[in-house]
């Protein structure tokens, strides 16, 4: 009897090929207790901020700060990538600029990882001559209460009668 050790031919597709991973980076904004966290990935350019798009985003008053990273480096390097945020924590005001320094720093791991150096060192650079807080974070926390007073460092009124 002769046996065979050829196998029947069938392959499985999903088993041999791999998908390739997408190319995507995720990086997070800090501002006091707000965190942001922004996932870029390749894309056309759609950026939203906990589901909503980010020329809805609230309060209107702060949506330019949010915007500053656009504005500053052109719509041109946003095309190609989407980037989607997930805030939470902190005030309204903290949580634009947490968003704000999320997308920032997403867009600068982006380029760095499937790009190329030269443009992220460029907008790297946009970024820091603008204002720094948008890829450094402010280490700056609310100090706590003390004993004897009403806050950290006031004290009580002293009386001697």
């Amino acid at each position: 009897a002769v046996v065979s050790t050829q196998s029947t031919g069938y392959t499985n597709n999903l088993s041999r090929e791999k998908m390739a991973p997408p190319k995507s980076v995720q990086v997070f904004g800090r501002k006091k207790t707000a965190t942001a966290v922004a996932y870029t990935k390749e894309g056309n350019g759609m950026i939203k901020v906990n589901g909503v798009p980010i020329d809805l985003l609230e309060p209107s008053a702060l949506r330019y700060k949010v915007l500053e990273p656009i504005l500053l480096l052109g719509k041109k390097r946003f095309e190609g990538v989407d980037i989607r945020i997930r805030v939470r924590g902190g005030g309204a005001t903290a949580r634009v600029y947490a968003i704000r320094q999320a997308i920032s720093k997403s867009l600068v791991a982006y380029y760095q990882k499937f790009v190329d150096e030269t443009s992220k060192k460029e907008i790297k650079d946009i970024l820091l001559n603008y204002d720094k807080s948008m890829l450094v974070a402010d280490p700056r926390r609310c100090e706590p209460k003390k004993f004897g007073g009403p806050g950290a460092r006031a004290k009580y009124q002293k009386s001697y009668r």
